[in-house]
C-alpha cells in the first residue's frame, strides 16, 4: 500500500511490484504534480495510465517466453512386441542399373560413341608403336601421301547419333575421326592392310555416301583411248575449242612414197651417199650415216598445220608440247578447232596435245606439267562496257 499524497489515503499499485517500470515522462509529471497539489485528480489519471503501461508490458515478456518455451506434443511409446504381427509397406522397388555410364549426361549416345573412337585411337596408336611405326620422324610425315576425310556433316551426324549437336561437340567427334584416319593412312602406307581395313570399317560409319564423287572434284579425268590406240582429248583458249585425236606414227617404209605425195623432190634410194666434194681425208670425205625420221602430219580441220596456221608464232605454239617431251615426229595429230580466231585456236590445239602426249607417253608428264603446258590459260577477253569503246578505251573527248 502506498499512502496518497493529498488526502493521506492508500490504494494498491500493480505496477509497483517492479520498481523502475514507469516511463520517464510519467515520472516527471509525477513530480511536478507533486509540487503543485492544486489537481489531485490528474495525478490520479497520470499514475493509472502508467500502471496500465506497465503492466501491458509485463504481459508482453510473459507471453514472449512462454512462447519461446512452449512444449511441442510428440507421439506415443510404441513397444516393438507389438509390432511383430502387423504388416510392413512394401519396400520400394530397385532402379536398374543403366547399360550406359554416360547415361545421366542426356547425351548418352553420343558420349558413347566418342568413348568408343577414344578407345579405338588408343589400341591403334598401341599397335603403331608396338609395330614401330610411331613416332613417325618429320621428314617421313612430309613425304606421306595427302588425307582428306569426307565425313557426314553436323545435321546428318546428329541424326545418326539420335541427338543434337553443337559446333563444339561436333568438332570434337571430327577431331577423333581425323585422328583415326590418320593412324589408318600411316598403316596402309607401311603394308599393314589388316589393321588399315579394321580402322577403315569404323570410319565407314561417319563418312558421306557421296564420298567417291567429292574426292574425285578437281581431279583431271582419265584419257581414254579407242581399239586403234587414238587418245581423245580437248583443249580450251579465250572463245576457242579443239577436239584432239592423236595417234603413234608408225616407221615409214620407204620416205620417198609419202614425200612423192607431198610434191617434194627426193634423192633415188640407189643413189650412193658421197662425201663432200674435195675432201680426200678425214671425217668431211665420208659419207654421212641417213638418219630415219618417221613421217608425221598435223591436221586441223583436214588441213595441213601449214596452210591453216600462216603465222610462225601460231605453229611454234603448237609443237612447242612435242619440243619439251622430246617427241618430234612421233604421233600423228587430227583435230577439230571451232571459235575464236588463230591464237585463241593455237592455244587450245597445243593444250590438246600436251594432254594426249601426258597419256601416252606418263614419263614426260612431269616435264609438261613443270613448263605449264597442261594448264588451262584462263585469261579470256575482258567485256566491253556501255559508254566506252570497248572494256576500257574511252571515247575522243570533244570540248563542243
Amino acid at each position: 500500500m502506498t499512502p496518497s499524497l493529498e488526502s493521506g489515503r492508500s490504494f494498491p499499485l500493480a505496477t509497483q511490484s517492479r520498481p523502475g517500470r514507469l516511463s520517464a515522462r510519467t515520472c516527471a509529471l509525477v513530480r511536478q504534480r507533486a509540487r503543485s497539489p492544486s489537481s489531485s485528480v490528474s495525478l490520479s489519471r497520470a499514475l493509472v495510465s502508467g500502471a496500465v503501461r506497465g503492466t501491458m508490458n509485463i504481459a508482453k515478456q510473459v507471453a514472449g517466453g512462454a512462447l519461446r518455451f512452449r512444449a511441442y506434443a510428440t507421439a506415443a511409446y510404441v513397444p516393438p512386441a507389438s509390432l511383430e504381427g502387423m504388416q510392413r509397406a512394401r519396400p520400394p522397388p530397385s532402379k536398374p542399373k543403366p547399360e550406359s555410364p554416360s547415361f545421366y549426361t542426356g547425351r548418352a549416345n553420343y558420349f558413347d560413341q566418342l568413348l568408343a573412337l577414344e578407345k579405338a585411337a588408343k589400341q591403334t596408336r598401341t599397335a603403331l608403336q608396338e609395330l614401330q611405326i610411331l613416332p613417325l620422324p618429320r621428314f617421313a610425315q612430309q613425304n606421306l601421301p595427302p588425307l582428306r576425310g569426307v565425313w557426314k556433316n553436323k545435321e546428318d551426324l546428329a541424326e545418326l547419333l539420335e541427338v543434337g549437336l553443337n559446333t563444339s561437340r561436333y568438332r570434337r567427334f571430327i577431331g577423333q575421326l581425323n585422328q583415326l584416319n590418320e593412324y589408318r593412312r600411316l598403316a596402309e602406307v607401311a603394308g599393314h592392310m589388316e589393321l588399315a581395313g579394321r580402322i577403315q570399317r569404323v570410319l565407314d560409319m561417319f563418312e558421306r555416301e557421296n564420298k567417291d564423287a567429292i574426292l574425285a572434284q578437281g581431279k583431271r579425268k582419265p584419257v581414254k583411248f579407242d581399239e586403234f590406240g587414238r587418245s581423245y582429248t580437248i583443249g580450251r583458249r579465250k572463245e576457242s575449242t579443239a577436239r584432239v585425236w592423236v595417234i603413234k606414227a608408225k616407221e615409214a617404209a620407204s620416205s620417198s612414197t609419202a614425200a612423192a605425195g607431198q610434191g617434194e623432190a627426193q634423192p633415188p634410194q640407189d643413189a650412193p651417199a658421197v662425201g663432200i666434194p674435195g675432201f680426200t681425208r678425214g671425217p668431211l670425205s665420208m659419207a654421212p650415216t641417213p638418219i630415219k625420221v618417221p613421217t608425221t602430219n598435223i591436221l586441223v580441220n583436214n588441213i595441213p598445220l601449214v596452210e591453216y596456221f600462216p603465222h610462225l608464232s601460231d605453229r611454234e605454239r603448237i609443237v612447242r608440247p612435242f619440243r619439251i617431251a622430246g617427241l618430234l615426229g612421233a604421233y600423228n595429230v587430227f583435230a577439230l578447232v571451232r571459235g575464236g580466231g588463230s591464237t585463241g585456236q593455237s592455244g587450245a590445239l597445243a593444250l590438246g596435245i600436251a594432254k594426249a602426249l601426258a597419256a601416252h607417253v606418263p614419263e614426260v608428264e612431269p616435264l609438261l606439267r613443270k613448263a605449264k603446258m597442261l594448264k588451262r590459260d584462263p585469261r579470256m577477253v575482258e567485256r566491253k562496257k556501255t559508254g566506252r569503246a570497248k572494256s576500257r578505251k574511252a571515247y575522243t573527248w570533244v570540248k563542243r
